[in-house]
């Protein structure tokens, strides 16, 4: 048996947030092949549904890069996973220290609710975030929060100051916090502001497609994986085949084979080259 698990902004969905007409049916004619269908976002449930209906074609989703797990037709809960009040207490310390922008996101699902902080007088794409989600954030202290768990921080950072110089980095997070799982990735709003995400050590899109593979699909034989950005690198490099649509980043591109961009349905194209193969 195979098994396909897609990205969904910038892989999956096209510019326009839009699933093409040829990708909606590569997925519908996997279905018919009884190969299974999963996405891995970064997105949480209340920002998937935005963008995909309950009818969409697919089988499960990994969300919030791997912080819970969902069957998509009949929407139960596999796992979930969150940061302690310890953990929270000493990123919340690391990141006020470095004087970061960042967000702290309520336990799945309802991880669309969090608490912001700002400590830079201008950045465009967090104030931005804020607006869009102007109904469930709100705007925390100088003390950390009383929370008995959190789904994630986010930092993100400004756009305008060059990655060398930044205040911090996602290398730098994760020698700080060898404990959590640090992924880096794209703004979905401006496309170029890093956004570096904190996680429990257990979180990650390889992780939860793995925990698929081993408990839903054990006969699972190869898994294609196709991906846009560094938040999907770990993904990439866990599946047997990887692929990565033509707009992401060079490097990349350099090490997985590359399809058209997701403008030019490369989902499509990565499952027939799989096939193929």
């Amino acid at each position: 048996m195979s098994m396909v698990v897609t990205d969904l902004d910038g892989t999956l969905l096209n510019n326009h947030q839009e699933v093409s007409r040829e990708d909606f049916s590569t997925l519908v004619e996997l279905g018919k092949r009884g190969i299974p269908r999963i996405v891995a976002t970064g997105r949480s449930l209340f920002s998937v549904s935005k963008v995909l209906p309950d009818d969409f074609p697919i089988d499960y989703i990994v969300f919030s890069s791997g912080a819970g797990c969902m069957d998509w037709k009949n929407r139960n809960l596999l796992f979930r996973h969150s940061l302690s009040r310890r953990d929270i207490t000493e990123i919340f310390r690391v990141l006020s220290e470095y004087e970061v922008d960042f967000s702290i996101h309520h336990p799945v699902p309802d991880n669309h609710h969090f608490i912001y902080f700002r400590n830079n007088g201008s950045n465009p794409d967090f104030q931005r975030r804020i607006q869009y989600y102007e109904s469930y954030g709100r705007e925390g202290g100088d003390s950390c929060p009383s929370m008995d768990e959190a789904c994630q921080f986010l930092v993100v950072q400004q756009a305008a100051v060059p990655a060398v110089e930044a205040p911090l980095t996602r290398e730098m997070l994760s020698e700080l916090l060898p404990e959590h799982n640090v992924i880096r990735t794209t703004s979905p709003i401006d496309g170029q502001t890093e956004w570096i995400e904190i996680f429990p050590a257990l979180v990650s899109k390889a992780k939860g497609g793995d925990y698929l593979r081993r408990e839903v699909f054990p006969d699972t034989e190869t898994v294609l994986a196709v991906g846009n950005d560094y938040n999907d690198l770990q993904l990439l490099r866990w599946a047997d085949i990887s692929y990565v649509v033509d707009n992401a980043p060079p490097g990349l591109k350099k090490e997985f084979f590359s399809v058209p961009s997701n403008n030019d349905s490369g989902f499509s194209a990565a499952v027939s080259a799989y096939l193929k193969r």
